[in-house]
């Protein structure tokens, strides 16, 4: 990519002397950070104002580098396609899981086709055909994946395999901090009284997969009963106030940023995703809301939801 722009360059500066904003005529290529797929952006391709004759000579050089970098992207797409081109990505979750909201934000945001099947928590028919009994569960042309992080990691060196991942860098210590702390301080916050474990619940059996009578018994029962887990997940985890312990995180998290637009820098890596998707379930619960008005992540969290776009799910 950089012969071909570095020859064209000098064909042109060779023809005749040239306007400077040229240059944005040349091909640019982002910096690629070690946790998404390569992302060329093609300049623009300014007209310069050279009189007759010589100005044809100038932009038919600077359209001959163009095409010839176009066609270098084609082939690297094209190779990219061909290390991960699964025909078939199916994720078996609930809706509201932590867990699974990770693996559909690294499926998002790395634009993976995938289909989902919602599994019904309470007969898990859905997955009987699996040993495994949680979620989320991700076959890939029928080869099943489970474990959320280890999910994430299968993909990752599907789609990187030339990159080795370290175990002992910031990316790293900071997934396991969402695995290890994060997650545990959510249900406490969304279960802390029955209100809120009835807003949770209303939100879980209207996106789940529940028949009429079983969304009205989930509602109703599963608050109540989550509220009382709430409480002994607080004393399991030493959680004295649930939403300071959510505050006092999402501060953290702000912190470890260390005024980057991301913790991979200018573009997410596995972390980032792993803090969005634990995050997504609760941000628009009352809970979510509290954390964005009483905290620091709020640009940080919309920067994200931007960036991840819209859900690349098949919708059948």
């Amino acid at each position: 990519m950089r012969r071909v722009t570095g020859l064209a360059a000098r064909t042109i500066s060779s023809s005749v002397a040239i306007h400077p904003r040229l240059a944005q005529t040349t091909v640019m290529m982002t910096t690629i950070s070690s946790s998404e797929p390569p992302s060329p952006r093609f300049g623009g391709l300014p007209t310069p104002s050279i009189a007759g004759g010589v100005a044809g000579i100038v932009f038919f050089s600077a359209a001959a580098a163009s095409s010839l970098c176009q066609e270098v992207h084609a082939k690297e797409t094209s190779g990219l396609a061909q290390k991960f081109n699964p025909k078939e990505v199916v994720l078996y979750q609930y809706e509201a899981c932590p867990f699974c909201n990770k693996v559909k934000a690294f499926l998002d945001f790395n634009k993976i086709p995938y289909k989902i099947v919602e599994v019904n928590p309470m007969s898990k028919k859905e997955i009987k055909w699996s040993d495994y009994k949680k979620v989320p569960i991700l076959t890939i042309d029928g080869e099943q994946l489970v474990d959320s992080s280890a999910i994430i990691d299968s993909l990752f060196q599907r789609m990187h395999p030339e990159i080795l991942k370290s175990n002992d860098d910031e990316e790293t210590k900071w997934r396991k901090w969402v695995d290890n702390h994060l997650v545990h301080l959510l249900s406490p916050n969304i279960y802390r009284n029955t209100s809120e474990a009835l807003e949770s619940f209303d939100y879980i059996t209207t996106h789940g997969n529940f028949s009429f009578t079983e969304r009205l018994v989930a509602k109703y029962a599963g608050a109540t009963a989550m509220y009382f887990v709430s409480k002994k997940l607080k004393k399991k985890y030493n959680i004295t106030d649930e939403r300071a312990a959510l505050y006092e995180a999402a501060e953290t998290w702000v912190d470890a940023l260390k005024e980057r637009p991301y913790l991979g820098g200018s573009k997410p890596n596995l972390a980032d995703l792993a803090v969005f998707g634990v995050l997504r379930p609760i941000r628009y619960l009352r809970s979510g809301k509290d954390m964005v008005d009483n905290t620091r992540i709020g640009e940080w969290y919309s920067r994200m939801e931007n960036t991840v776009g819209e859900p690349s799910r098949i919708k059948e």
